[in-house]
């Protein structure tokens, strides 16, 4: 039978690595990518006995290529350090893998724990992402800094899962604000770097077209308050992506203050 590489990647996630870790025990091979966290994250790892390789952080697209680079076996699962794997899913994947026939590359659903409730809408469930589960060499990331693109080199369509893997993507209102400010400077960076520019206008339209969607097309009102947080963070995140995209394009400096003397 084939066997499984998973890769998790991380960053000071010290408080959720042991349960990303705990939730692969069944894999062959588990490496940590980790770009030099300054937390506990590395020593509880390695303390699990799991396999821990250091990358400099250039963008989640070259990270996860190199991530992928790392496996050492035919079939590869990716996993994110605030994701856990289910039961269910592990079945589903060791079944897949012991066939050995159909897809090359299968998208994972994702239930989604959030102040305290499963999230039922807001584009949380089933939240497919990019393929989780694939034979090594079957997907390939662009460069990108943030909401990496990616192709996938097999002839054969890409199959879905049935069974959904745990996602806790907030533990707090802090991470929820850490997060959005985070990918809102990475986004700028991506914006830049595709000649995009920014306009007030386009800020607040780009930013209340997310919460709109969110809100309202994806039925996070039907979510209560974790719902609505969803979808302001979600403005926020994307408000602020431009408005940073603004900051990088002009280039502001202080103003003069020279030393005054008596």
């Amino acid at each position: 039978m084939s066997q499984v590489s998973v890769y998790i990647i991380a960053y000071n996630e010290a408080e959720k690595i042991q349960a990303a870790v705990h939730s692969v025990l069944w894999a062959d091979e588990i490496i940590v990518v980790d770009s030099h966290s300054t937390d506990d994250t590395v020593q509880i790892a390695e303390s699990l006995g799991v396999k821990v390789v250091q990358v400099d952080f250039k963008g989640f697209g070259d990270l996860r290529n190199r991530a992928m680079s790392a496996c050492s076996h035919e079939w590869i699962f990716s996993l994110d350090s605030d994701e856990r794997c289910t039961p269910e899913a592990r079945d589903e994947i060791l079944e897949i893998v012991r066939a050995d026939k159909g897809a090359d590359a299968y998208y994972v659903p994702r239930r989604n724990f959030f102040m305290g409730q499963w999230i039922k809408h807001s584009g949380f469930y089933p939240d497919y992402r990019q393929p989780q589960l694939f034979r090594k060499g079957a997907l390939v990331f662009k460069q990108d800094m943030v909401h990496e693109a990616y192709s996938i080199n097999s002839s054969r369509k890409p199959g879905f899962l049935r069974h959904a893997i745990w996602q806790v993507p907030f533990k707090n209102m802090e991470e929820v604000m850490h997060k959005a400010n985070k990918y809102s400077t990475l986004g700028a960076i991506k914006l830049a770097e595709n000649g995009k520019e920014a306009t007030m206008g386009k800020a607040l339209a780009r930013g209340g077209w997310s919460f709109f969607k969110l809100y309202f097309l994806k039925r996070g009102i039907l979510d209560g308050w974790p719902g609505f947080v969803i979808a302001l963070g979600n403005f926020e995140g994307t408000f602020y992506r431009y408005a940073k995209l603004h900051e990088l394009k002009s280039q502001w400096r202080m103003p003069e203050s020279p030393p005054l003397s008596k």
